[in-house]
């Protein structure tokens, strides 16, 4: 890379808990690594409802809005007093209708061993738009609580898209299209009948296709995940099986997370903010730094993604100095270094 290469503006959410600290090893990394981002670091989570009152500042959505581009550690919503979750409106500010949740194996091991899955989840629509209330009956206002979920053909259309478009340029073999139109036949069936309808018109003989009932699928993963190999779904059944995989491969400290759409992209690391073992310099930051490689991937410098990638597998199981969660003693800061010694070489 030249030395005068053209830095990418990037919005920095270092964010709460162990966030600040598993930021700072990325970036650290990122710098040693010579990734070109030019950092507007903004506060948001719990350290937003603090500087200014609000879980997402306006000036962290003007950020991402100027910047189109975001790193986010961790951010936790706080209890009561109304406030929304500050990842669901971000997805839903930036209109990042496609979370993509990678699973892979890093340490070997574990329960299973090469575990290589995409998942696609759509990701402003289903049941998480929030369109809910009770109904109140004998004097108790919370007799009947009601959800009601939305499906678009069109927000169908852009995950399916997005899927079926990233499986064929990534080399992979088949989507499944995970669904239950047997009984939620309006909800989910509109999904599968777009996917069934888009795959014949655009991507047969192109890849493999197949449709799966999401409790037979949650079954088939515990029980062969190498029979899979991307998987899209609706915003639900997404969010429950992203973490399911992530299971396969050593938890969510190992997964990253990716929220696409046509305004903005953000990365960012998708466990949650670990209060307990904030400030003790002990956390891993392997998911944030792997949703970097990915934002690397992102901007098309895949050729620093993939040495990204290539020293955080060198580090745990060459070198093997890994964190606490992982069976070592290394600092988060121990762990960095190693790191940055890595991509320097």
């Amino acid at each position: 890379m030249s030395t005068t290469q053209t830095l990418i503006p990037a919005t920095l959410i270092p964010g709460d808990g162990i966030g600040p600290e598993i930021t700072a090893a990325t970036v650290a990394v990122l710098e040693a690594l010579g990734a070109p981002f030019k950092w507007d670091t903004q506060v948001a989570g719990l350290a937003g409802v603090k500087a200014c009152g609000d879980p997402l500042p306006a000036a962290c959505v003007d950020s991402i809005r100027t910047t189109r581009l975001a790193l986010k550690g961790p951010l936790e919503t706080p209890s009561g007093g109304g406030y929304r979750s500050s990842n669901v409106r971000l997805r839903e500010e930036f209109k990042l209708f496609a979370n993509l949740r990678p699973a892979k194996t890093i340490v070997p091991g574990g329960r299973f061993e090469n575990i290589d899955l995409i998942l696609c989840r759509e990701n402003i629509e289903g049941l998480y738009m929030g369109y809910e209330h009770y109904i109140p009956i004998d004097g108790d206002p919370h007799a009947v609580g009601m959800s009601t979920g939305i499906n678009t053909r069109q927000g169908c259309r852009n995950i399916l898209k997005y899927a079926f478009d990233y499986a064929i340029a990534n080399g992979r073999k088949k989507v499944s299209v995970v669904h239950k139109a047997n009984i939620m036949k309006a909800l989910t069936g509109i999904f599968l009948e777009t996917a069934q309808q888009m795959h014949k018109e655009h991507y047969e003989g192109k890849i493999e296709f197949e449709q799966v009932i999401i409790d037979a699928c949650a079954m088939k993963l515990v029980m062969n995940p190498w029979q899979f190999d991307v998987l899209v779904t609706t915003n639900l059944f997404g969010d429950i099986l992203s973490d399911l995989m992530a299971g396969l491969v050593g938890g969510l400290g190992m997964t990253p997370g990716a929220n696409i759409g046509e305004q903005a992209a953000i990365f960012e690391a998708v466990h949650g903010s670990a209060p307990d073992i904030a400030g003790k310099g002990i956390a891993n930051p392997t998911a944030l730094l792997m949703a970097a490689a990915m934002m690397l991937d992102y901007v098309k410098r895949k050729d620093l993604g993939d040495r990204l990638r290539q020293a955080i597998e060198d580090v745990l199981n060459k070198d093997n100095i890994r964190t606490g969660d992982l069976g070592g003693n290394a600092t988060t800061d121990e762990y960095a270094k190693a790191l940055m010694t890595r991509v320097r070489a």
